[in-house]
């Protein structure tokens, strides 16, 4: 059982960045007293994850600030820990720590809206795999839009994206309108002109301008409630370049820090503490959590599971070593073994089916047992099932 000081500690605490130094922690005061209130009128005293569940559940409810800057606080650690996994497996990119941790922090609520406390009861080990999946998924998006022309952009982008970039530039309706309809122009002659969809399509020069402007000022007399006055090709692709900043400073925006306090000052923000001396959501997680219950079902499952991987053969336990914890691409793997990537696929599913067999056989069987460890259908077994297969594959301690 952690002591209070550090859940105290865990539920306060923001990492602070400067100068890309590795990081430092600061807490904040007033979250800091929130967590001590909590503590101090709670007769029961429980583990962090308990304390995680608790201020989930008030997020859940009322989307407080006071539950999401806890939780925030609470993630921190699994957010530099996908940070810092992120930064090794891939030291040839630009970004450095301090930018790994930003670009992952800033999507807590949708690790938020994601987690499915049914699902998983861990949630530091689900964000700490849920960080690190945005992050390879903003990885890889960020290498596409650098990669890509403003035109290419321009050419990829869809009408509502183009829209909603605009309109956060600030631009009034009617150069949201005007700007919308030059690209029309521009998609129906430029892109139009291009044969087989190149990625690197080249700039489109003088002449073509000069055609986007002439469909453009004809256009405009249908499709703008006001057609203002006709534009040349110069204006055309001004206003077509400053929709390509537009749209690439939308997608990507800078990376910076949501949450972290400002060194040596307090959050400015106010909360309005929960009232934990009535029959509230505290007193009715008490009671229908039992912590023993939990730690006994979690120890149960992974009894099981590592059961039924000793009961694999070699090759099998290699490969899911190899993919969980070495977190090698299967065309990695098959070249270690010489085979095709198809023959990996197919073994990887194998080795799951059989974990995943084997852990269903024991929730039925304590079903019919009527031990604590209850999935309601055979539905939520599967997807139970695979949920504890995938926490447990990731953050077991693979044998030597």
């Amino acid at each position: 059982m952690r002591p209070r000081l550090e859940i105290t500690e865990m539920f306060s605490t923001f990492a602070h960045f400067d100068n890309d130094s590795e990081g430092k922690w600061l807490t904040d005061s007033k979250l800091r007293r929130s967590i001590e209130n909590c503590l101090e009128k709670s007769e029961k005293t429980a583990p962090d994850s308990f304390w995680a569940l608790y201020w989930y559940k008030i997020w859940q409810a009322q989307s407080g600030n006071l539950a999401a800057m806890h939780l925030s606080a609470y993630l921190q650690e699994s957010c530099y820990s996908a940070a810092r996994h992120t930064l090794n497996r891939f030291a040839s990119t630009q970004y450095r720590l301090a930018d790994y941790f930003q670009m992952a922090i800033v999507k807590v609520n949708k690790i938020l809206r994601n987690f499915d406390p049914e699902r998983n009861s861990n949630l530091k080990a689900y964000a700490v795999m849920a960080f690190s999946s945005l992050l390879k998924d903003s990885l890889r998006q960020r290498k596409e839009a650098d990669i890509c022309t403003n035109y290419a952009l321009l050419r990829k982008v869809s009408k509502k994206r183009l829209v909603a970039a605009l309109q956060h530039r600030g631009l009034s309706p009617e150069q949201v309108a005007r700007y919308q309809l030059a690209w029309n122009c521009f998609k129906a002659l430029y892109i139009c002109s291009q044969a087989g969809g190149n990625e690197k399509l080249p700039e489109p020069g003088l002449k073509l301008w000069q055609a986007i402007a002439n469909l453009y000022n004809t256009e405009r007399q249908s499709q703008l409630a006001s057609s203002g006055a006709e534009v040349n090709a110069k204006t055309i692709e001004q206003w077509l370049t400053e929709a390509s900043v537009c749209v690439r400073s939308y997608l990507y925006p800078p990376i910076r820090s949501l949450d972290a306090p400002k060194p040596g000052s307090e959050s400015s923000v106010e909360f309005e503490l929960p009232d934990l001396s009535s029959e509230s959501l505290l007193t009715e997680l008490i009671n229908q959590e039992d912590l023993h219950t939990r730690q006994n079902q979690k120890a149960q499952i992974y009894d099981v599971l590592l059961a039924a991987l000793k009961q694999l053969d070699k090759e099998l336990q290699d490969m899911l070593r190899m993919y969980y914890k070495e977190e090698l691409t299967q065309a990695a793997i098959a070249k270690k073994f010489d085979k095709p990537q198809a023959w990996v696929s197919r073994r990887l599913n194998k080795a799951r089916e059989l974990l995943l067999q084997e852990l269903i056989k024991s929730i039925k069987s304590s079903q019919e047992s009527q031990e604590e460890l209850y999935i309601a259908s055979s539905s939520n077994q599967l997807k139970y099932g695979n949920a504890a297969l995938d926490e447990w594959l990731q953050v077991r301690t693979w044998p030597t």
